[in-house]
């Protein structure tokens, strides 16, 4: 017996009757010979964290756009906060945490520059309008690797399709990483969020932090014990219902305190009227995108999904530059 199926044999040994396991997975889309060291779930994880929209994360804008200093979150840190806690929380359940990691890692690929700012802009200009939960299965189904796409497994790109809060996953594993998304981003925003001295806790109702902690820090912590002590031994992922109302709550200050603030959000019209003039520059001449973007459009892809492709694949300075290269005049010189 191989390595491999050593490791397959040990996840029945180990892990939750209700867990995925890796020998189970419904499959690629495209049939390949498996790996003698690692199961197909380590394969995806290693795949996604190896691919260049993975390395593009860390110049993408989390919450806040350009912010000075260098202990704001980004797109990149984001995906890993959320993967460390999916993986704490998959661990106490006995469930795959292979598969766990790789949704966490994959689910915000398909990111625009400029957070949901930019989201919305690519939405409301594209006739087939834009989702990043979409957009980061396009990544690893179709765009990476020059086209060929990453060839993951049904299950990593179920969670990732369904990370958001209306997605419904298929299995815990994706239900975990659905639940770690929203934990994390609503805890490190708020500590963005104070750090730029939007919010205090003085804003946060006090019945809240009665029931859920003092701190960032006792938040965090109340909410993932409440996760697990819920899903223990159940086939569904689950809070009770008092502590998920109380972080629904929460993530409704986040949107009327912090991610609608003119104050975090004034450079954001900018942004988006920045990424619709390229959008509509890049229809009229899709010959300036990058060679990899031509050559979709040469193969019989729509050329509009093409352009949605290229810019929400861009960093925010990236898309900056781009703009400035095609829309600022430069100084004349005759030599």
């Amino acid at each position: 017996m191989g390595i491999r199926e050593e490791l397959e044999e040990r996840e029945y040994e180990v892990l939750s009757p209700y867990a995925s396991h890796s020998r189970e997975t419904r499959g690629r889309m495209r049939a390949e010979e498996e790996c003698d060291m690692r199961t197909a779930y380590q394969r995806d994880r290693d795949r996604i964290l190896h691919c260049k929209a993975f390395r593009r994360m860390k110049d993408k804008t989390q919450v806040f756009l350009a912010p000075h200093g260098a202990h704001y979150r980004n797109r990149l840190t984001h995906t890993l906060e959320v993967s460390q806690t999916a993986r704490t929380v998959a661990k106490a359940l006995r469930l795959n945490e292979d598969l766990v990691e790789a949704i966490a890692l994959g689910h915000d690929l398909g990111h625009t520059p400029f957070g949901h700012a930019g989201e919305r802009a690519l939405d409301e200009v594209h006739p087939g309008g834009f989702a990043h939960y979409k957009q980061s299965v396009r990544v690893v189904q179709v765009l990476e690797k020059n086209g060929e796409g990453l060839n993951l497994t049904w299950e990593v790109r179920d969670g990732i399709r369904n990370h958001r809060t209306s997605g419904s996953p298929a299995t815990l594993e994706g239900q975990v990483v659905r639940f770690c998304d929203k934990i994390s981003y609503i805890h490190h925003d708020m500590d963005d969020a104070q750090r730029a001295g939007i919010i205090t806790e003085d804003d946060i109702p006090i019945t809240l932090r009665m029931l859920l902690g003092f701190t960032i820090r006792e938040r965090l912590n109340t909410l993932i014990h409440n996760l697990v002590e819920n899903s223990r031994d159940k086939g569904v992922i689950c809070m009770s219902e008092e502590v998920q109302e109380a972080m629904m709550d929460l993530r409704a200050i986040m949107f009327s305190s912090v991610y609608n603030n003119p104050i975090a959000k004034k450079e954001e019209t900018k942004a988006i009227k920045m990424l619709t003039e390229l959008y509509e520059y890049y229809i009229e001449h899709p010959k300036q995108m990058s060679r990899e973007y031509i050559e979709l459009i040469d193969r019989g892809e729509d050329r509009a999904q093409v352009v949605c492709d290229y810019l929400s694949g861009m960093t925010d300075q990236y898309s900056m530059e781009k703009f400035q290269e095609i829309f600022i005049p430069k100084s004349w010189s005759v030599y």
